[in-house]
């Protein structure tokens, strides 16, 4: 990204729809309450926005790749889940 200035979505944005989208379905089968199209388009858009958005910030700030700070973004955050489950000490 910064040598040719192209910017490449990393593999951990780009798959994160679907895998996200199936973890709707799951919770929408344990529930057995189902939504319509628009409501999990609605749903996934929020949380694809604010994950491009942390991981576009992160990469800003540090002026490192979309790749490496998603993985920085994605390690935080399963850091902070440990931290509320009493995993890890806070």
């Amino acid at each position: 990204m910064f040598e040719k200035n192209i910017v490449i979505i990393p593999d951990i944005l780009a798959n994160a729809g679907g895998v996200t989208v199936s973890y709707f379905e799951q919770v929408q089968n344990n529930i057995n309450f189902y939504w319509d199209a628009k409501e999990v388009d609605d749903r996934l858009r929020v949380i694809m926005q604010s994950a491009t958005r942390d991981v576009i910030a992160l990469s800003t700030l540090h002026q490192i790749d979309l790749r490496t700070a998603g993985y920085v973004v994605s390690l935080q955050r399963i850091l902070e889940a440990m931290k509320q489950r009493h995993i890890v000490a806070k």
